[in-house]
């Protein structure tokens, strides 16, 4: 009986801790999911009275919360319009996080490794390079033995800041692609089958001998996916590593309100396919406590959280740019 009545108590104990802890809700992109997902894990051993429910849906997704309201932070890789941020019941900010990389992935027997240039990515995308052995693609690569075999393309079926960093660099480097298709997180996609998520994408790519498609770098890694090196605006074919956007996110120019593109950026070792990723935040809170909770949680993620990025393929903010970002947390209202 005693045992049990200790056992009892043990199961309430845990329970009013469970109940004690405040719920933080957020959504949006899959792009940083990785990295959020161990930020959220490793906050609750600093504070265990606060965790985060987090729901990877999509840049696009978390842009229409946010501005419904329905969680307390969204998150994006791409940076919201003028048109949408003016849909805000009042001032809504943009804070980076991290940068990482969009790879090209592909399943091709033997996993070659394959260089491809700007031109050639927006031809395949466009349905224009439809066979592996095309000499557009096999000029790049005199190495590799490619079969005659049809290109499979997939892309995002989902609002998507991953698909806004891709199709914002083919806009950057074709004027067919940017005058046919643009740039935003969801396009008419000219040719191609869907995958929701940096998951569902990598799992297309993954099942469908000859397929082409782009995912973040840590996605590529965990499904063990080939990657093409990319030729950058120096000329140089870069392989993607968090050093080469490190590169690359150097030479972006961060405007106050932070909505800034880092694609096909100068410099001989940077990789032309990265992004910037934002949390969405109201500069006011609603909620007092869970606005001061969200407060504390950011600025440990731009102090200890930053130092995590890299072990799972993400950059980290510059120094510089770190503390603005910190500076703008630390002016949210609760």
């Amino acid at each position: 009986m005693k045992k049990s009545l200790l056992s009892l108590a043990a199961v309430l104990g845990f329970t009013l801790t469970a109940s004690a802890q405040m719920l933080i809700n957020g959504a949006g992109a899959t792009f940083p999911q990785p990295i959020y997902t161990k930020w959220f894990d490793e906050y609750t051993k600093v504070d265990p009275s606060v965790r985060f429910n987090y729901q990877g849906i999509g840049s696009g997704g978390g842009q229409k919360q946010i501005l419904a309201e329905t969680v307390d932070f969204g998150a994006s890789d791409g940076p919201m319009s003028d048109e949408n941020i003016a849909k805000a019941s009042r001032t809504l900010w943009h804070i980076p996080t991290v940068a990482g990389a969009v790879v090209v992935t592909y399943n091709l027997t033997g996993d070659p490794k394959l260089k491809l240039d700007g031109p050639t990515l927006a031809g395949i995308f466009l349905g224009t390079i439809t066979k592996w052995n095309d000499p557009a693609i096999a000029g790049q690569n005199p190495d590799v033995k490619l079969p005659d075999q049809d290109i499979v393309v997939v892309h995002r079926s989902d609002g998507s800041g991953t698909s806004y960093i891709f199709t914002d660099y083919l806009s950057s480097v074709s004027p067919e692609w940017k005058a046919k298709v643009g740039k935003n997180t969801a396009v008419s996609w000219p040719a191609g089958i869907g995958g929701k998520g940096n998951a569902g994408v990598a799992g297309q790519v993954k099942q469908s001998p000859g397929s082409i498609g782009y995912v973040e770098l840590a996605y590529a890694h965990q499904n063990k996916l080939a990657f093409a090196d990319m030729k950058n605006s120096s000329g140089n074919y870069i392989t993607p590593t968090v050093d080469a956007v490190v590169q690359a996110l150097a030479t972006a120019n961060v405007p106050d309100d932070f909505r800034f593109s880092m694609v096909n950026p100068p410099g001989a070792q940077a990789y032309p396919i990265a992004g910037a990723t934002w949390l969405l935040v109201y500069a006011q809170q609603k909620d007092p406590a869970k606005g001061q909770k969200l407060v504390q949680f950011l600025k440990w993620a731009f102090t200890d959280g930053e130092k995590l990025a890299p072990d799972l393929d993400y950059a980290p903010l510059p120094d510089a740019l770190r503390q603005r970002a910190l500076d703008r947390v630390n002016s949210i209202k609760y």
